[in-house]
């Protein structure tokens, strides 16, 4: 087989094949290396699997190189634009599909070897969720949800062990960059990750990827069932509360990082959850909080941690959050008297809209604490809108906190630190007065309508009955005329004869 006996002898051959034809085509290269999948320690030490993956990956990244510049054009300045750079998966990323035929062992290899390559992350991306669809097919009908138990056959156990393997692999092949990834996708591997009871690290890996970019998240996504074998909830709330944890832990380390920078903010700051990206999770987490609510088996320290994680700022408006503590007070009846009012602490009544403040004036399932507040807030509301004036209770803490950054007296007993990250909290805290402000405005531009409209209404009435009033003054139904009245009542006023006294002499 070897030169020794002959010239061009079975090994010189088989090199010259997969140098001259094998390494020069990409779909052969994937033929050869599907191929070694039988054959893993001989062709290892062949260096064929080295070889074929070496090649897919080059001829990979030169393909999507040609696609890159054919994409490119000179415009008539000579500055050279792109066009059609929306499609990334197509031209070059024709491999995407043919990759998906490779095992897990050699498919790593792969694309392992186009990250060191330079191939772009999105196509890497859409490759492994190409790939995760064709090797985890069907998992959902060989699971007994109702029993909540895996299958007994052996067999079956064997294939959902590789299925397992499947999804460890995938998810640390996943590319680090954000939004490279679906957030659907996340949620989707997620699921399959507790459905095959994966390793913790690769579900904390799934749920810190998660939580970078929960604001782009709906409701679906994050009602995960719960695969235990305990029953305790319906949905796995845990997860949902460390997913949350690592959103909100961006802007911490983001504020962490500036404090550092002496008051300069870093070239990071888009890694960190915006203002608006917090509102959103704030409103999906409420929104997800009435969806887990009417669970009964869901525990009140596991509702109320995850309804307090998010912070105030989050919150211009507490309606959602009301609404999902009702609901869940309707489906706990048994609650004590004290866990009631723990429960109805999370809620700011200065925060809710006169519509929620009209349904928990009349709430009954409500602590007395709780309904005593809205109604003083509301007559506060109303009294303030009668005299055509409003202050809002949170004006005062606006005002010292304006005041606390003007004055700048907590600089000087602070570190610049400290300092900073105060002057960040108080820069949240004015932006949520200013909402909460905007909101009661445009409610007492409501008001003002429909008072005037009532002012209107009453006008008009008025000016009717004083009309109504003289018409009917007017009328005469005897025909008798004024002066012939005057007439007779002055001669029956002369016929009266004046009565005389006559002394008894």
């Amino acid at each position: 087989m070897t030169e020794d006996y002959a010239e061009e002898n079975l090994m010189a051959r088989t090199e010259a094949y997969l140098n001259e034809v094998v390494a020069q085509s990409l779909e052969k290269s994937i033929e050869v290396l599907h191929g070694c999948g039988n054959l893993v320690p001989v062709a290892e030490e062949l260096k064929i699997v080295s070889k074929c993956v070496d090649a897919i990956a080059s001829k990979a990244c030169r393909e999507q190189m040609a696609s890159s510049l054919s994409r490119l054009d000179y415009s008539s300045s000579g500055r050279l634009q792109s066009k059609n750079c929306q499609q990334h998966c197509s031209g070059g990323d024709w491999w995407i599909e043919d990759l998906s035929v490779l095992g897990i062992e050699m498919y790593q290899k792969v694309i392992l070897a186009m990250k060191s390559r330079g191939v772009r992350h999105e196509s890497i991306g859409t490759s492994l969720m190409h790939y995760a669809e064709q090797a985890l097919k069907g998992l959902a009908k060989k699971w007994d949800a109702s029993a909540r138990t895996k299958l007994p056959n052996p067999a079956a156990a064997l294939e959902q062990h590789e299925q397992r393997i499947v999804v460890e692999t995938i998810v640390s092949l996943l590319p680090t960059e954000k939004n490279a990834i679906p957030i659907v996708f996340l949620f989707g591997l997620l699921r399959t990750a507790v459905m095959l009871d994966t390793t913790v690290a690769c579900r904390l890996d799934m749920e810190k990827r998660i939580g970078r970019q929960l604001e782009c998240a709906c409701l679906d996504d994050l009602l995960i069932p719960s695969f235990s074998h305990s029953g305790d909830t319906l949905f796995d709330v845990d997860a949902v509360h460390r997913i949350l944890g690592n959103f909100l832990q961006q802007d911490e380390n983001q504020d962490a990082v500036d404090s550092n920078l002496g008051g300069y903010e870093s070239d990071g700051l888009a890694d960190s959850p915006s203002q608006a990206a917090i509102i959103k999770v704030a409103k999906l987490l409420d929104n997800y909080l009435a969806e887990i609510a009417p669970d009964a088996n869901l525990k009140l320290l596991k509702f109320i941690a995850i309804a307090e994680l998010m912070p105030e700022y989050g919150r211009p408006v507490d309606d959602g959050l009301y609404r999902a503590i009702d609901i869940y007070l309707k489906a706990h009846p048994g609650l004590t008297d004290m866990e009631r009012r723990k429960l109805c602490k999370l809620i700011d009544c200065q925060k809710l809209s006169q519509e929620a403040c009209a349904h928990a004036a009349q709430n009954d399932r409500l602590p007395v604490q709780l309904v005593v507040q809205v109604l003083y807030f509301e007559q506060l509301r109303l009294r303030n809108a009668l005299a055509g004036t409003y202050t809002d209770p949170g004006e005062t803490t606006m005002a010292y906190a304006s005041q606390r950054i003007s004055s700048g007296a907590p600089s000087a007993a602070m570190s610049p630190r400290d300092n900073y990250a105060s002057l960040r909290r108080e820069n949240r805290e004015l932006k949520l007065e200013i909402a909460r402000m905007r909101m009661r405005l445009n409610d007492l531009e409501k008001e003002q309508v429909s008072m005037k409209r009532g002012m209107e209404k009453s006008r008009t009435s008025s000016k009717f009955l004083c009309s109504l009033s003289k018409k009917f003054g007017k009328l005469n139904f005897f025909h008798i005329s004024p002066k012939s009245n005057d007439k007779k009542s002055q001669s029956s006023d002369a016929k009266i004869p004046r009565r005389r006294r006559h002394s008894i002499s």
